[in-house]
C-alpha cells in the first residue's frame, strides 16, 4: 500500500533527482525505490513503483502531475464523441518500461519477497479521465454514468482490456502477485456497482488468476464486498471502515483477504499501534487466509519508524 513515498527520505533523495512521471518511466530508479522500501521496512513483499494513471498515459488525454496537487488530466473525457476519440494501444510496446521495471525490481530483490504488480481498476481510472483529477462527490463521473450509459460501457469495456493486457505484461516480466485498484469505488451504490462496474472489472481479471494470485481491493467498500468477490479475485482487500471478522463473513472464509489498519494509525505511538494490529490479527481468528496490511496507502508525513514498528509487531504477533 504506497511502501515507496515521500515519507520515506530514500525516496525524497531519489526525487530530487526526477520529477514523478519521469521516476515512473525510469526503470532502474522505479526498481531502486521499490527494493530500498523492502528493505527499509523489513515488509514481506514487494509492490512495484509506478501509478494507476500510467495506462492512460498513452490514451493522449494530458496527464501531468503537478507538485502539490496531483494528478490533472488536460483533456479529460465529457462527452461520447471524447469515448469515441481514445484509441486502444499496443500495452506491450507504451508500458514496456513498467516491465523492464518489474524485471530490476526482480532482479533486485533477489527472491527475499515477492513482488506484486498492479493496476487501477475500469472505474477508478474512467473516473480520473472524466472528472480531470482528483474528486470528492465524482459528480461528472456519475452524471456520465447516468445519462451516457452506452458511452460509459464502451469507456469502460476499453479500459479492461488496457488493464487485463497491462497486467499480464507485469506477469510476464515477472510479478509474482497482482493487484486491481478500485480505489473511487466506494462512492457507488450496490446497484450501481452491479450495472455499470461489476461487468467491466471481471473483464479486466479474467483469466488472471491462473497466472499470479490476484488481489481485489477498493475503499470504503464496506457494502460491496460481496460483489467485489463475485466481480473476481483470490484475495478481497478490506478498507478499515469495516471490521476484519465481519468483512470476512461477507466475502466468504473461502477466499483470502487483506487489511486492514487505518493508515492514520500510524501517527499513533508504537504502543498503540501493536495493540490495534493486535485487535485485527484477533478478528482474523488464526484463519488461512489473512495478508495483514494497511486500509489503503501510507500518507506522505506517516513517520517511518512507525511504519517499521507496525512490521515488527505483525511478525511478532502472529508467530506461530
Amino acid at each position: 500500500m504506497r511502501q515507496a513515498g515521500r515519507y520515506m527520505a530514500e525516496y525524497r533523495a531519489v526525487r530530487e533527482r526526477f520529477g514523478f512521471l519521469e521516476l515512473c518511466h525510469n526503470s532502474q530508479a522505479a526498481a531502486e525505490v521499490t527494493v530500498t522500501a523492502v528493505e527499509r521496512l523489513g515488509v514481506d513483499a514487494a509492490i512495484i513503483f509506478a501509478d494507476i494513471l500510467l495506462l492512460l498515459e498513452p490514451l493522449d488525454v494530458g496527464l501531468h502531475f503537478a507538485a502539490g496537487d496531483g494528478p490533472t488530466l488536460t483533456r479529460p473525457v465529457r462527452t461520447p464523441d471524447d469515448v469515441r476519440r481514445l484509441r486502444d494501444y499496443d500495452v506491450d510496446d507504451a508500458l514496456a518500461y513498467v516491465g523492464a521495471s518489474v524485471r530490476a525490481a526482480r532482479n533486485g530483490l533477489a527472491g527475499r519477497v515477492p513482488l506484486i504488480g498492479f493496476a487501477g481498476a475500469p472505474f477508478t481510472l474512467a473516473s480520473y479521465l472524466i472528472e480531470g483529477g482528483g474528486s470528492r462527490q465524482y459528480v461528472r463521473t456519475k452524471s456520465f454514468m447516468y445519462h451516457q450509459a452506452g458511452a460509459w460501457h464502451d469507456l469502460l469495456a476499453l479500459l479492461a482490456r488496457l488493464v487485463n493486457r497491462y497486467l499480464r505484461l507485469q506477469v510476464a516480466a515477472g510479478a509474482e502477485a497482482l493487484q486491481l485498484f478500485d480505489s473511487w469505488v466506494g462512492c457507488l451504490g450496490a446497484d450501481d456497482y452491479r450495472t455499470f462496474v461489476l461487468p467491466h472489472s471481471r473483464a479486466a481479471l479474467e483469466g488472471l488468476s491462473a497466472l499470479a494470485p490476484v488481489i481485489h481491493f477498493g475503499t470504503d467498500t464496506g457494502g460491496l464486498l460481496p460483489l467485489l468477490r463475485e466481480a473476481g479475485g483470490d484475495v478481497i482487500g478490506v478498507d478499515w471502515r469495516t471490521d476484519l471478522d465481519a468483512a470476512w463473513s461477507a466475502i466468504g472464509h473461502d477466499r483470502a483477504v487483506q487489511g486492514n489498519l487505518d493508515p492514520i494509525a500510524l501517527f499513533s505511538t508504537p504502543a498503540d499501534i501493536r495493540a490495534r494490529a493486535a485487535t485485527i490479527l484477533a478478528r482474523a481468528a488464526n484463519r488461512p487466509g489473512h495478508i495483514f496490511n494497511l486500509g489503503h496507502g501510507i500518507v506522505p508525513q506517516t513517520p517511518v519508524d512507525n511504519v517499521r514498528a507496525l512490521v515488527d509487531a505483525v511478525h511478532e504477533l502472529s508467530q506461530r
